[in-house]
């Protein structure tokens, strides 16, 4: 859930991983990385989306109560099930200024294999968002 981000003053951030619905193509996820962009830009929102094997890793940044906004839409949104939130909370600064949506995916770079090459764990809770927060900013390189 995201109730630790209504006490947030000013720049927040969550992240999450989700599955993605069997179903969801190609086109889905265009319908959903043009859609998030536009409400990003209009709601002041950056951050990074990552998809692969079905899974999504989306860490969103930004004023606390559009963060709060779109993360009711994502809980309610059928493209996700299993929707776990990682990390959240009060942010000094962006990470990810100039993207209103960056998006990756397997053809681009593997946080699997990125993991798989790390000392970050995959089982420390913290660690964890850690590592996917790393690795989304090593895209930005």
């Amino acid at each position: 859930m995201i109730s630790r981000l209504e006490a947030v003053q000013g720049l927040g951030f969550f992240l999450y991983r989700s599955a993605a619905q069997p179903w969801l193509d190609g086109s889905d996820l265009q319908d959903i990385l043009e859609a998030a962009r536009r409400r990003n830009q209009a709601l002041g929102l950056t951050g990074c989306l990552h998809h692969e094997d079905g899974l999504f890793f989306q860490w969103l940044e930004g004023p606390a109560p559009a963060l709060v906004q779109v993360g009711k839409l994502i809980l309610r949104d059928g493209r996700h099930q299993d929707i776990t939130f990682l990390d959240q909370g009060a942010l000094d600064h962006r990470r990810f200024q100039d993207w209103r949506m960056h998006f990756s995916d397997r053809r681009r770079a593997s946080l699997m294999d990125w993991f798989a090459g790390s000392d970050n764990s995959t089982v420390d809770p913290g660690d964890y968002s850690g590592g996917v927060v790393s690795f989304m900013m090593s895209l930005t390189t």
